[in-house]
């Protein structure tokens, strides 16, 4: 299946698919989709869309408020899916309806998703020993980059520039 719930086998376009989840077409809806789908981030805050947006001279007249709505829409459509980390930021990623887990990089915010069969047979087990049953969960894990080469840390402060 692919992200619009249409048979991945089936050849449909962005406009096909965003009919048949009830969207109207327009050209704000085809651009973020078209972001997520293409994006090499994969996980987004609105902020993110805005400027990948705004990065495309041909999507400049799209807003802020409008990249919010959209976003919301997709994930009333099933189409995207959010989180929200305790950095108080909701993160939209597009819902394959597959479970993941998320690691958070303290320095810069990157995301990494990640399954571990040993931790779901955990949770599991702890519900059932606490007279649960497990329906649903998230688990984020919060973490600083151990890599001194890490491509996405932000670089150091210029002596000068601190205080």
């Amino acid at each position: 299946m692919s992200i619009l719930n249409i048979p991945s086998d089936m050849p449909v376009s962005n406009a096909q698919g965003l009919r048949s989840t009830g969207l109207k077409v327009t050209q704000p809806r085809l651009k973020i989709l078209e972001i997520f789908q293409k994006g090499a981030q994969r996980h987004m805050t609105a902020e993110d869309v805005y400027r990948e947006l705004l990065a495309d001279a041909s999507s400049r007249d799209i807003g802020l408020a409008t990249v919010y709505r959209v976003l919301t829409q997709f994930e009333q459509a099933g189409i995207l899916s959010r989180t929200h980390f305790e950095s108080g930021k909701a993160i939209f990623e597009i819902n394959e309806g597959k479970h993941h887990d998320h690691l958070l990089c303290l320095d810069c915010g990157r995301v990494e998703e990640f399954v571990d069969a040993e931790i779901e047979r955990r949770q599991q087990r702890i519900a059932a020993e606490r007279g649960f049953t497990l329906r649903e969960h998230s688990l984020a894990l919060y973490a600083n980059c151990a890599r001194e080469d890490c491509p996405h840390r932000p670089p150091p402060l210029a002596p000068d520039a601190v205080g």
